[in-house]
């Protein structure tokens, strides 16, 4: 996938008028070809050029950032979250509710590692790759990236629309699946895997 340049995004003054227009198609596009529900408190986001350009899009509106230096050191950094042919990328997003049990519940999913997020396709099943696995990625939200590797077989799985394919997820006691995968969340990922 090619990465995106400073040329591929829009001028401050031409984007910010348009902002809530952006912002509602980006909602419709992720909602329909990239979010997976995983049980009521887990939620992937896969990356891949669109949602990224959407991602530096409200950096550059937010910072202010003005500097074609800024903004290339910006798009550096997020081109590392675009899929290649083999890898597949996501934001990884708990929803910890507010309260008493807060703490409680938060020290409880202190200890992921990739084995606990599955994902199912066909007979095969890729274990996550938990990339923010440092103590300080840890501490930093409830927000992590996760990495899935796919090879022939699992590629040409999910694009068999007669296997299933869904996310599983077991930790502690936390043990969901999700949907079984519609057909263009399927198409979209495997158009990243070209």
């Amino acid at each position: 996938m090619a990465p995106l340049t400073v040329d591929d995004l829009l001028p401050l003054d031409v984007y910010a008028p348009r902002r809530r227009e952006f912002f509602d198609s980006h909602r419709r596009y992720i909602d329909r070809f990239r979010r997976v529900r995983v049980g009521p408190r887990l939620t992937l986001i896969f990356e891949n050029r669109q949602t990224l350009w959407f991602r530096v899009q409200e950096i550059v509106r937010v910072a202010r950032l003005s500097e074609r230096r800024e903004v290339e050191q910006e798009l550096d950094l997020y081109n590392r979250l675009l899929p290649d042919g083999q890898l597949l990328q996501a934001a990884l997003l708990l929803d910890v509710p507010d309260g008493d049990s807060k703490i409680h519940d938060w020290m409880n999913w202190q200890h992921l590692d990739g084995a606990c997020l599955r994902f199912v396709v066909g007979d095969e099943e890729l274990s996550a790759r938990l990339v923010t696995c440092r103590p300080e990625d840890r501490c930093a939200g409830a927000a992590h990236w996760v990495q899935f590797s796919f090879d022939d077989l699992t590629r040409q799985l999910l694009g068999d629309l007669d296997q299933p394919a869904f996310f599983r997820f077991e930790h502690g006691n936390y043990f969901h699946a999700s949907q079984p995968l519609e057909a263009g969340l399927r198409q979209s990922l495997l158009a990243d895997l070209e």
